[in-house]
């Protein structure tokens, strides 16, 4: 009977814990304007929901880190992956600057809408903006995702005489174009130098998917192998990311 009664009032002591710490949270949703959907995720979920508001907006506040950013960042993606770009296009409803356009036009891209994002990044590109090297290769990579090498070839080489022509992402996306016209040893060179430079795993992704559409099998199962490798490493948010690289890179390899 003791035994018994220690568990239950164990478990009404959680549970009443639980209760506080989501009030809690749900007064800060409140005072802070946040969006009331977090009070649903909270109050419903608990404690898992009450868990995932801590990271996603406590830790970041509290800690102010880039690191802490990023993974708040992710974990709010995860939650509403379309809350980025309503953000983003009211405000170039408000405050239609080119800065906000950029904004809106990157986070279309990233729900795979390139279409828009193309149009977007093309409407920024005037005037005084007409040479950003942002705006030439957030477009450029746009049209490189719709399947339009040789247009996106042409904004890249806009970029050749800026310092920004020359970042690791610049230099993925020239071999990603030399590749996708047909000029396949600039496209290798390119995408070596990106297999080496591109934090994570799309460089060496995208080089063994060069190799494998080359014929060039056993070199392809070579990276592929190493990505295998660096996985182990991984854990979360990371190796999902890491995982989807992965896949492009062993697809038929």
């Amino acid at each position: 009977m003791n035994s018994f009664s220690a568990l239950f009032g164990g478990s009404l002591w959680l549970l009443g814990l639980s209760l506080v710490v989501s009030i809690a949270l749900a007064v800060h949703v409140v005072r802070t304007g946040r969006e009331l959907f977090w009070l649903w995720i909270i109050l419903i979920f608990q404690p898992i929901g009450g868990l995932v508001y801590i990271v996603a907006i406590l830790l970041p506040e509290m800690m102010g880190g880039s690191g802490a950013k990023r993974l708040g960042a992710s974990a709010r993606a995860a939650l509403d992956p379309g809350r980025e770009y309503r953000e983003a296009k009211q405000a170039v409803e408000d405050t239609p600057t080119v800065r906000n356009q950029s904004r809106l036009a990157q986070a279309a891209a990233g729900l795979g809408r390139h279409d828009e994002a193309e149009r977007l990044y093309a409407e920024a590109a005037q005037g005084i903006h007409a040479d950003d090297p942002a705006l030439l290769l957030g477009r450029a990579n746009a049209l490189l995702e719709l399947d339009r090498g040789q247009d996106a070839l042409a904004v890249l080489e806009r970029l050749v005489a800026d310092p920004e022509g020359h970042t690791p992402a610049a230099t993925l996306a020239f071999g990603r174009a030399y590749d996708a016209v047909g000029r396949a040893d600039e496209a290798e060179s390119f995408l070596r130098s990106a297999a080496e430079r591109v934090p994570g795993f799309e460089g060496m992704a995208r080089l063994a998917a060069f190799l494998r559409r080359q014929g060039r099998r056993d070199e392809a199962r070579d990276i592929v192998a190493e990505l295998d490798k660096r996985m182990t490493r991984l854990r979360g948010p990371f190796l999902k990311e890491a995982r989807r690289w992965r896949d492009l890179a062993a697809r038929d390899a």
